[in-house]
C-alpha cells in the first residue's frame, strides 16, 4: 500500500511541476489520454478532453515565467483498491487558487490520471504595505 502512495506522489509531483511550467509534455506523462477536465465552477459546466485542454496549457505564460511563488500540495491520497486511488491537492495559477480532484488508475503498470475535477476561487494579491 505505501508503495502505491509513494507512486502517486510522484505522480503528482510531475503534475505540479507540468501546471507551474505550463509543460503539457510533463502532463502527458501523468494524464491517461482518456482523461477528463471538469468544472462546475462557472457556469455552464465545463468537461474537456486532454485534446481541449493541453493547448489551453500550451498557450498560457507559466506561473515559472512569471516569477510567482510556487503553491501546491497534496492534501490527500485514498486509495479505493489495488489500481483506484482519489487524490485532493491545491495549487495556484496566477490568482486563482485551486482545490483539485484528481482520480488516478493503475493501468499498465502505472498510476495516471483519469479525471480531473476541480473547483477554483480567485484571490486579489496582496496590497504592498
Amino acid at each position: 500500500m505505501s508503495e502505491s502512495i509513494g507512486a502517486i506522489a510522484e505522480v503528482l509531483a510531475t503534475y505540479f511541476d507540468g501546471l507551474y511550467h505550463s509543460d503539457t509534455e510533463r502532463l502527458r506523462v501523468v494524464f491517461h489520454p482518456q482523461a477528463r477536465y471538469v468544472s462546475a465552477s462557472d457556469d455552464p459546466l465545463l468537461v474537456w478532453s486532454m485534446d481541449d485542454y493541453f493547448p489551453v496549457v500550451d498557450a498560457r505564460p507559466s506561473p515559472a515565467s512569471r516569477g510567482d511563488d510556487r503553491r501546491d500540495r497534496i492534501v490527500s491520497i485514498d486509495l479505493a483498491g489495488p489500481v483506484t486511488a482519489v487524490a485532493r491537492v491545491e495549487c495556484r495559477i496566477g490568482p486563482r487558487y485551486f482545490t483539485d480532484i484528481l482520480t488516478l488508475i493503475r493501468v499498465d503498470d502505472r498510476w495516471q490520471i483519469i479525471s480531473k475535477v476541480f473547483h477554483y476561487e480567485l484571490q486579489e494579491p496582496a496590497c504592498p504595505t
